[in-house]
């Protein structure tokens, strides 16, 4: 009897064993977390020339208006302006008839024919320009000096600069400016002398940009000027997706590619940047250096990476 009681025993050991043994193998592939790849895109330093500017803003304008008014009181027998119409030099915009004229003419040429009164004054265009005010018809009766339409002198077209004044020790550097119109037109501007007053809230001094252009611009059209701040020649750099900074932005690091497939975190020394790109004054740095330019962000030191795109 003892002895069927110990096979029994020996039995039940031996199923329990197996049954619990490959439990804990799954246990212990759980407890093992997979290895984390990120999927980036590389980039290579780059070496050449870099300006660092500052973007301002220019307002075009005319700084010439011209107000056309009548030299006599009459009526206006004939209107040949219309608004927004460019007029040239000397062409006859108004023709009034004297009240004296409007009167007695037709008395006077009817007692003698040879008189030819006809009392009629022409008012013509002082400058080239466009009709930017006109709110009379014909047949208006109008007053000796009273404005009949104002004319904006073209050549008198220029673009404003409000400049920061902190900025003015870069202008001897920015003589020659280029404009950037919002159409994608670019427009190269020379700067003139500034306006002797500065705006007492935002620390403004007004400048002119005079400008060349065969096509006629809207006034008040705001234009993109880059003033230059510094030149680097041969300078390295990284795009500036490939410069990541803590939240204060006081430490600054990459992260370069020390295999095929591992990411060190490098700290960085950042000089003058551009729209696109950052100057790396430290570590010096090779083109041939592969650096993660998406993907970066958040990774940790020597993180395992994987390259998804072309360098």
């Amino acid at each position: 009897m003892k002895k069927f009681l110990v096979i029994h025993i020996f039995i039940a050991a031996t199923l329990l064993f197996h049954s619990c043994k490959p439990q804990a193998s799954e246990d212990e592939e759980e407890e093992q977390p997979a290895e984390v790849v990120t999927p980036v895109t590389v980039t290579h330093p780059e070496t050449g020339n870099m300006n660092e500017t500052v973007t301002l803003n220019a307002v075009s304008t005319f700084l010439l208006k011209t107000s056309i008014k009548a030299t006599t009181t009459g009526y206006l027998q004939k209107v040949n302006a219309q608004l927004g119409k460019y007029v040239s030099k000397n062409q006859t915009l108004f023709i009034i008839k004297t009240k004296e004229a409007q009167a007695l003419g037709n008395t006077i040429n009817e007692l003698d024919s040879s008189l030819h009164f006809e009392g009629m004054i022409n008012i013509k265009s002082p400058a080239n320009g466009f009709v930017s005010d006109l709110t009379l018809t014909d047949g208006d009766y109008v007053q000796e000096g009273e404005q009949l339409a104002a004319i904006t002198n073209t050549n008198s077209f220029v673009f404003l600069l409000d400049l920061p004044y902190e900025l003015k020790p870069y202008l001897p550097n920015n003589k020659i400016l280029q404009l950037h119109l919002p159409d994608s037109t670019v427009l190269n501007g020379t700067l003139q002398a500034p306006m002797p007053v500065a705006d007492s809230a935002t620390q403004t001094q007004r400048y002119i940009i005079h400008v060349n252009s065969s096509q006629p611009i809207p006034e008040n059209l705001i234009a993109k000027v880059y003033l230059i701040k510094a030149v680097k020649q041969n300078a390295m750099s990284l795009p500036k997706a490939a410069v990541l900074s803590n939240e204060v932005q006081s430490e600054f690091w990459i992260m370069k590619m020390i295999n095929d497939s591992t990411a060190a975190k490098v700290p960085v020394k950042k000089g003058i940047e551009t729209n696109n790109h950052v100057e790396i004054i430290s570590p010096s740095l090779s083109s041939s250096d592969k650096i993660l330019l998406t993907g970066n962000y958040g990774l940790a030191d020597t993180a395992k990476v994987k390259v998804v795109s072309g360098e």
